[in-house]
């Protein structure tokens, strides 16, 4: 298959079956992400890989989060918890902070956000489903998911990823023409 072609297979899969994703898959999501291109070869990333026991671990996390910010909506707290326990692999990625280097700093997100997406095309090729998560149940700006994960102080959250089989097709969706996006100069 061509890239071209997987790229337009991708989707963002949310409904998985209740099934653990072998470990020789997540070892090749990971060989895949770490082949993301970044500025200088800094290769500014660490990967957490959230299963079993662990999995319970952030999901008490995230009940927590979720009661907080929506006190008043019961049933989306109940809806959030649910895709998490259907989920069964979780894989929480950071991007190494430079002191008093902003500009690499951002570099370094911008190459953690390749890798993730590097993981989702080998998620495709690998017959799993993923989505990218932030807000909501990927917690990435509550302090507590970093305190779980052990994360050091020189690093940020970009995002939660969420990885299974998929349990059902997801449809394409309708995207905006290159042509309409571009301008040649």
């Amino acid at each position: 298959m061509s890239i071209l072609q997987i790229l337009k297979e991708r989707r963002a899969v949310r409904n998985y079956e209740q099934r653990e994703v072998e470990e020789e898959k997540i070892r090749l999501l990971l060989e895949a992400a770490t082949l993301a291109p970044n500025d200088r070869l800094r290769e500014p990333w660490h990967f957490y890989v959230i299963r079993g026991e662990s999995k319970e671990r952030y999901r008490q996390i995230a009940v927590d989060y979720l009661h907080e910010r929506f006190p008043t909506k019961p049933h989306l707290v109940q809806s959030s918890v649910e895709v998490i326990d259907h989920t069964p692999l979780i894989i929480v990625v950071t991007s190494d902070i430079i002191p008093d280097d902003e500009d690499s700093s951002e570099d370094n997100e911008f190459a953690v956000c390749c890798a993730i997406h590097s993981m989702w095309l080998m998620a495709k090729e690998l017959g799993l489903g993923l989505v990218w998560r932030t807000r909501g149940v990927g917690l990435v700006r509550d302090k507590r998911l970093y305190e779980f994960i052990g994360s050091p102080e020189s690093a940020k959250v970009i995002g939660t990823v969420f990885i299974g089989y998929p349990a059902d097709e997801v449809p394409a969706t309708t995207r905006t023409p290159y042509a309409e996006k571009t301008t040649w100069m």
